[in-house]
């Protein structure tokens, strides 16, 4: 019998209720904006969306823009600068390797939300996506979880044990510090919450409270899902990305979302629906109902571990966090000849496999403007698009979160640590642990937020951020703001993001006294931080693609080069011999 099968029969005993709370953290990774059903989405999240009825969703909450800087701010309640994450490793230049706040890792100068909940007597667990170092001194096991099940890299496939191709050797999946072998069966979304599941009964004699951190891959590049998930929107998204951006704009000022005077822009990398040829559309439409589904099918194990722990006699006495990890992802994979050619080889890239295993998707800008709607940009830039991500806190049954209620008020990834522990009864750190001293939180607690009270804990308070070189600054309602080409122009611009969070906007000249304070905001940011300048022409997808071309490009072009030496000097040996034998019989 399974430990989910048996979960009934456990719920008989009636555990006594822990001291302190169990804490879930369900964390997505690339999901838009308006990706989940309560935030306009068309998608079906029936399971996140109960969540957000039992708890309170954040319509203004902000991380990085992309994963890793969000995940050591989830981790440790502190900048990505000073956590060692000022860019990652496939999008950092060789000019920033090494210096002060980028190593690329997260760093041993910060102290993580599971080694301050064990040392308060939780046990610890995390399933997933990592990506924040892969020595013995960096994986999880080692950052305070008792057991964990992690994959090192950025992505990995979701239906087998293979890496992304031309990205990795391997797929990095470790189980407690050593390498570890998926099942047959895998399929990522429902492996990471079996395995959670699994941990939590591992230990449940031990009476303690649990920390379960569960890391989706979905829905990181390749989008893939099981094929009944992909069926079910095969009639949907024949209308194009523009449309849909506009229906699930009208969907989340309908829900109380956004507010209804948010105006949207279109954004230059937008392709124009009506010229893309049958074939075009016809892979663009595919695509976009394996990333529905690949949505649908993770929020069916947000499901099944929710029911397992109602089942447990877990579920009224557990604080459930859901959140992404940044905005849609807009790269193209196939944007490039090299890459076109390669991926072809390795990958089944028809239209009818799309989102299958064996494939290699991506839903593009045209459809990461509709996922990150009514907002503006996307992954990797400073735009609401690609910083402002879906936020869900539930503590069934508790009165110190609202039920059903949206907050609008700012929040950001490095406030989930202190609200947490301040919900918990468990103390933080105060720049010393173990005798040592470590970086200062730098979040605040969204308990007065959860129960109910108007407006931000950061009050006026200056929250900076930058990463690649794109750049903000948030300040009560105001944005300061700069993107570096291609997503903008390097100039820094000003929005109310309360009364115009599409950033349509500009208030710099309008209110020229905000823009300079502000201004000098980022300066002191940037400087305490140690932000560096980019290098001139800087790109996080040139950037990308020459790690990948130094990683695996250069090395399988050399094979391939070394084995089309070999033909051809095959060739040339027999053409040489054939020549000979006729000369010989003249």
């Amino acid at each position: 019998m399974t430990l989910l099968a048996a979960a009934p029969a456990m719920a008989s005993a009636s555990p006594a209720p822990p001291r302190h709370p169990n804490i879930v953290i369900l964390l997505a990774d690339d999901w838009g904006f308006s990706d989940v059903g309560s935030f306009g989405s068309e998608i079906a999240t029936p399971n996140i969306d109960a969540l957000a009825a039992a708890g309170m969703r954040f319509s203004n909450f902000h991380v990085a823009g992309s994963c890793s800087p969000t995940r050591a701010m989830l981790q440790s309640g502190v900048m990505n600068h000073r956590a060692g994450l000022g860019n990652m490793p496939e999008t950092i230049p060789d000019a920033h390797r090494g210096k002060p706040g980028y190593d690329t890792v997260m760093n041993l100068r910060v102290v993580t939300i599971a080694q301050l909940l064990k040392a308060a007597g939780y046990r610890t667990y995390l399933t997933g996506k990592w990506h924040l170092g892969s020595d013995a001194k960096r994986l999880p096991g080692a950052r305070g979880y008792d057991r964990a099940f992690s994959l090192a890299d950025a992505g990995a496939d979701n239906f087998e044990q293979r890496p992304i191709e031309g990205m990795y050797d391997t797929a990095a999946w470790t189980e407690n510090g050593k390498p570890a072998t998926l099942p047959k069966d895998y399929y990522s979304s429902r492996f990471v919450v079996q395995k959670m599941i699994d941990y939590i009964e591992a230990d449940r004699a031990s009476g303690k409270p649990f920390l379960a951190s569960v890391n989706f891959l979905a829905n990181h590049i390749p989008v893939q899902a099981p094929d009944s998930d992909i069926a079910r929107y095969s009639a949907m998204y024949r209308e194009g990305w523009t449309k849909l951006r506009e229906a699930r704009a009208k969907r989340a000022v309908a829900l109380g979302i956004m507010p209804a005077s948010t105006a949207l822009v279109t954004m230059k990398t937008t392709p124009d629906w009506a010229k893309l040829d049958a074939e075009e559309r016809a892979a663009a439409i595919r695509v976009m109902q394996a990333y529905g589904a690949m949505a649908t099918a993770m929020d069916r194990e947000v499901g099944r571990l929710v029911a397992h722990l109602k089942a447990t006699g877990d579920y009224d006495n557990t604080i459930f966090v859901f959140l992404s990890d940044n905005g849609a992802e807009p790269t193209d994979p196939y944007n490039r000849l090299r890459n076109r050619l390669f991926l072809g080889m390795e990958y089944d890239t028809s239209t009818a496999n799309i989102g299958r295993r064996g494939s290699f998707s991506a839903i593009g800008p045209g459809w990461a403007s509709a996922a990150s709607s009514p907002l503006s940009g996307y992954k990797f830039s400073a735009t609401e698009g690609g910083l402002r991500a879906p936020l869900i806190i539930a503590w069934p049954g508790h009165s110190q979160v609202r039920a059903g209620a949206i907050n609008g008020g700012l929040a950001h990834v490095t406030d989930i640590l202190p609200t947490l522990l301040d919900l918990a009864g468990v103390a933080g750190q105060d720049g010393t642990w173990n005798g040592r001293p470590v970086e200062r939180l730098a979040g605040r607690s969204l308990v007065p937020m959860l129960a109910g009270g108007v407006g931000s804990v950061h009050g006026d308070t200056p929250i900076g951020y930058e990463l690649s070189g794109n750049a903000a600054l948030f300040r009560g309602d105001y944005k300061l703001v700069r993107n570096l080409p291609p997503t903008g122009d390097g100039q820094w611009r000003l929005y109310d993001i309360k009364s115009d969070p599409g950033e349509t906007k500009d208030l710099a000249t309008a209110m020229p006294d905000r823009f300079a304070a502000m201004r000098a905001d980022y300066a002191a940011f940037a400087k305490d931080n140690g932000v560096l300048e980019m290098p001139a022409g800087y790109t996080a997808d040139e950037q990308i693609n020459l790690y990948a071309w130094r990683q695996q490009g250069k090395k399988r072009a050399i094979q391939a080069g070394l084995v089309l030496g070999g033909i051809l000097i095959g060739l040339a040996a027999l053409v040489w011999a054939w020549r000979r034998r006729r000369r010989s019989k003249t």
